[in-house]
């Protein structure tokens, strides 16, 4: 299966909920954008290693990078490998100059490492397809949104978030979302659709 580079583009505090966060990955040379919705210690881990900003004590990933290069093993990739009911799974290749090892991780824990070891990160086609963002001019499209018969889906009744909204109120609520970059509401607008899309 074909790997697709991603590229950090964007970290965002989330408008609609405490302590979340949008980390934004970008299409190397495309204009589609992965947005994973992560915790506010993981974005603080990503956000001081991209800033190059040094803490008076390490950090939970500058022990790991440490205790693993004590040991001569080297984070060589990250992979987003999965999407299964919204939630991203990634694993870290790992070298020991010899063999090669795969260690599962939470996406977020894997990017904040990947920035430190300067690794690059991957994604298979279907993962950006399913949940990915396309940059069409100034506008965002969810990719998965482009079907001209989404609007013609039945909505699925759910108990909160926005299953009172027809496709149409959603999409425009979508729209303006993402030109406020609140990526954390969006992402739960692109799931309400995708729902309904699925039933």
């Amino acid at each position: 299966m074909k790997k697709i580079k991603l590229d950090i583009v964007g970290l965002s505090y989330s408008q609609t909920q405490s302590g979340a966060y949008a980390l934004v990955l970008g299409e190397v040379n495309g204009r589609r954008r992965l947005p994973i919705i992560i915790g506010g210690s993981e974005a603080q881990a990503i956000a001081v290693e991209i800033e190059k900003m040094t803490p008076t004590r390490p950090l939970t990933h500058d022990l790991f990078k440490s205790f693993a290069l004590s040991f001569h093993i080297n984070v060589q990739e990250v992979i987003i490998y999965n999407l299964v009911d919204g939630i991203f799974y990634a694993k870290l290749i790992c070298s020991d100059g010899e063999h090669l090892h795969e260690i599962d991780a939470r996406t977020s824990d894997a990017v904040a490492l990947a920035v430190r070891f300067e690794c690059p990160i991957h994604t298979y086609e279907f993962i950006l397809a399913t949940a990915g963002i396309m940059i069409e001019g100034n506008d965002f499209v969810f990719l998965e949104n482009i079907d001209p018969n989404t609007a013609d889906d039945k909505p699925e009744v759910t108990p909160q978030g926005y299953s009172s909204f027809s496709v149409e109120e959603l999409k425009e609520k979508l729209q303006q979302a993402l030109l406020e970059e609140a990526y954390e509401k969006a992402v739960k607008i692109r799931d309400e659709l995708s729902k309904r899309k699925s039933s």
